[in-house]
Parts: structure tokens; sequence; C-alpha cells
């Protein structure tokens, strides 16, 4: 069952008559604007003293991470602020030993089961460290109350001996034992084990690694996977401390798969279903029960910020709308940074309006190590953080919207007052009149640090507020 949020893109030539008047370049209390100001003991209200029960998850690395061998101490020492910041889960990148040794991102699985302690493809450590360096990043993340997701590719494997697969009529690299890429010697493979095989000529398509494509519908790669006690899954969560799973390149095996790894060991899970269109987005979260990356959103917040600079696109159909509970936003990742092209990236002087867009609105939020690490950043982030744990809470009503102004309310609950968000990507500061708040003749300011400016509302709740030119403004209750 779809869960609806209160939304209203079709009111657009509604709310210009009825709702919001604007004019550009105003100055507090300039002209014949009246500008009603809080009494001077006013003050802002304490963030910290409002937990509405959310988190965000950290994207804890990036492509092609530096140092080598070094990963997983750099981040232990990071966890204490990132806890503080507010953050509750952590995304490692996959763990396991990959065909390309030291220089693996770990997208090329060899040995599930070598995290580090085996002289496996020309290295003991991974790209990221030992075993026991993962192990104490997991103990330090626990100690700070942060789960640890796992990275799960679940059907490209690389890295294994040559041999011919009649099934195929040539030579592929399928043979994983001992001395070929498997050096844990547990889930050794051959060509049987890959499409097409003896029990099965399906081939899902892969657009990579079709040949080693792994055949999920084997009752021995199912065991090693994830349905037995020995599997890659139990070994993950009951010996390593996994809490959770990022699911790799989910168009390349069947949904059921993921179903039967989450219906066997539990915990987050979240796939990567790189599909713009929230339907096929929706339908695979009813098909399987995890969350997906809102890859909606993320080409919204694209074409409504850089692409097609109409801030009208932020109210088309995104998984948020409907399954809040399930939508993992984003603005940016490894792969979207990594590649670099011009419509699967955000561009640096629009991201942090791409991420006040998403630390307001629904959806479990994600930051990207990269952003986050940015000084220019860093300390905007940590706000968004806080106004997202604390006062981004309620039904959501855009209010208005055009191609260079959206303002958009979250109404809060019981005694959270909620907020108001206001984008503006024009040059000018903006200004927008009879904005309909849910606060009676109560002073409002600015928490995101944007704008200095103060108001009370009028009696009936309504008032005129600002943003600052190419930024946003977030707005909620002084006491």
């Amino acid at each position: 069952m779809k869960n609806k949020i209160l939304f209203f893109p079709f009111l657009f030539a509604w709310l210009f008559v009825a709702g919001c008047s604007a004019d550009d370049e105003p100055t507090p209390g300039d002209g014949d604007e009246k500008v009603d100001l809080p009494p001077a003991e006013v003050q802002a209200i304490d963030l910290n003293s409002y937990d509405n029960g959310s988190g965000v998850m950290m994207q804890a690395f990036y492509w092609d991470v530096e140092p080598r061998h070094g990963w997983w101490d750099l981040l232990s020492e990071k966890v204490d602020d990132w806890a503080d910041a507010g953050i509750d889960r952590i995304w490692l990148p996959p763990a396991s030993k990959g065909a390309s040794g030291g220089y693996s991102m770990g997208y090329d699985p060899s040995d599930y089961f070598d995290l580090g302690e085996f002289y496996n493809q020309q290295t003991t450590e991974t790209r990221f460290g030992s075993r026991e360096e993962l192990d104490n990043l997991i103990s330090a993340a626990h100690a700070n109350d942060i789960e640890v997701i796992a990275d799960i590719v679940l059907n490209h494997n690389s890295g294994g001996g040559k041999q011919l697969n009649p099934y195929r009529g040539y030579e592929t690299w399928t043979l994983f034992d001992k001395e070929h890429g498997n050096a844990s010697s547990k889930f050794n493979r051959t060509y049987e084990n890959f499409y097409p095989n003896s029990t099965s000529d399906y081939d899902h398509g892969s657009l990579f690694y079709a040949e080693t494509n792994l055949d999920h519908n084997q009752e021995y790669v199912q065991n090693w996977l994830w349905a037995a006690d020995y599997s890659v899954a139990n070994f993950y969560k009951n010996e390593v401390g996994f809490d959770g799973w990022r699911f790799d390149y989910v168009l390349g095996f069947e949904d059921w798969v993921v179903k039967a790894w989450m219906d066997e060991v539990g915990g987050f899970g979240v796939a990567e279903l790189w599909h713009g269109d929230p339907n096929v987005l929706e339908d695979y979260i009813e098909d399987t029960g995890v969350a997906v990356f809102d890859f909606a959103a993320f080409y919204k917040m694209e074409e409504a910020f850089d692409r097609f600079d109409d801030l009208t696109y932020l109210t088309r159909h995104q998984v948020w709308q409907t399954y809040p509970e399930k939508a993992v936003t984003f603005t940016a990742n490894h792969d979207t940074e990594h590649n670099n092209h011009e419509d699967n990236t955000i561009l640096p002087a629009n991201k942090m309006k791409a991420y006040a867009f998403i630390l307001t609105h629904p959806g479990y939020p994600t930051i990207f190590y990269s952003d986050y690490e940015n000084e220019a950043f860093q300390e905007e982030l940590n706000q968004l953080i806080l106004i997202h744990n604390s006062i981004a809470t309620g039904d959501v009503e855009v209010l208005y919207v055009d191609n260079d102004e959206y303002i958009m309310k979250r109404n809060g609950s019981g005694s959270n007052p909620g907020l108001i968000l206001y984008i503006n990507t024009s040059i000018n500061m903006k200004a927008r009149s009879n904005i309909q708040t849910n606060w009676d003749s109560t002073p409002v300011m600015d928490y995101s640090n944007n704008i200095d400016f103060m108001i009370t509302t009028s009696e009936d709740g309504t008032v005129s507020l600002r943003a600052p030119a190419n930024g946003y403004a977030i707005y909620s209750i002084m006491e």
C-alpha cells in the first residue's frame, strides 16, 4: 500500500492568485514594506531539544579511496564526530577481496569470505585494510550507536581461473578455488554456477561480466550466498557484525533474490536500482520489501537545479512522496561523481540547495563522503543534518513554486513546530508575502544561517519571508 503524503503539485495557478506575491531584491525595513520584528528578548529555539526519530546515512567512501590499505583506520577516527553530527548509519564499500587485489574497490568480487585475511590476488589486505581493522571500525561505529551497512555484489564475479565453458563454447574466467582467486576455499565455483549451465540456459543479460553472472536458482549458490548457516549473509551478520545491506546493481538479477536474502537475515536493506522512473522503483519496493535509492528524486533535482533550471521539476513524481519510509534520497554517490556525466551529476554550485531539499523532505537522506569532507560544505551540512533530525517532520505542503522559487512547509507534529523551506535560484534576493504558516502571531527566523532575517507572523499565520540569492532559507519558530 502506498503511503500518500499531502502534496499539491497541480495548484500552481491557484497559488499564484490566492497565495503569494513577490518582490525582487528586498531590503529589510526599507521602502513601504512593514517588517514586524520579534521583540529583543525572543531567541532561537534549541534544535537539539527536538528529536523526530530520524537519522542520516553517510556513504563512507568515494571511488578509488586513498590511502590504500588505510581506509578502515581513517574511518574509525571519524565515527565519533559523525555520531555527534547525527549520522546513524555508515555505508561501507564492498569489504571482500576483489580481482584487482589491493587496488580493488570491491565491485569485482573474487572471494566473498576474504576480508583482508588471506594472501589472494597479490595482496593480503584489501584496498581498505585488514580484517582486524574492519572489525575495529565496526566496533567503533557500534559504540557510537551507528549501524554499519555492507555493500553486497550478488551477480558479477571476477578474478577466477580460466576454463572451457561448454555452454558458451569458449574459455571463461569461472574457476574459483584456493589456487584461483578464492583463497578462503569457501564458496568454490565453476562454470556450472554461472549462466548458462547444465540446469539453465537463462542469461539475465547483465550489462557487464555476463559470463560470470551467478545462477541464483541453484540451491548450491543460494546456500553459499544466504540460505545456509555458513552463507555470506550469515557470516557478514553474525561473525563480522554488519547491520544491513546495500544491494549493488540489482538490475543484474531477479527481484526475488533480494527478498530471499532479507527473509533469511533481515536488517536494513536498500537496493541500487538505477532507474529514473518512480513507478519502476515503487514496483521494486512492493516486490521485495526493501528500500531503494530514490533515483527519481535525484534526477528531478538535477533537472530542477542544472539541466532545465526550473524548480517546478521538484514537484514531479518521486518515490519519497509515496514511500517515505522506503526512499533513500541522495545528491551524489561514488558513481555519479566518478563518471561525471553532466546529466548524472548535480553541479557543485547547486549541491547545497539539493541537500537542503532532501534534508527537509521525507525520505532517508544520504550524505556523500566527499561532499561532507569538503570544507566549504561541512558546517552547512552539519546544520542541515541537525534540522533534519529535529524539525523536519509532519506532512508536506508545497506553498509556492515557479521556475526560480520553491516554498515548502512541513506541518510539524505535536509540540514539534515543523519548518518552511524557501529555495531561490535567481541572482537576486527574493521575498514572498502571504505565506500561510501554522504559527499565529509567532516570531520566526532562518535556521539555515543563510539569511539574517526575523519576522513575526500575523494573527492568521501569514507572513512575508525571504531567501538569499541563489540559495535557501529554512524558517521555524522562535521562543
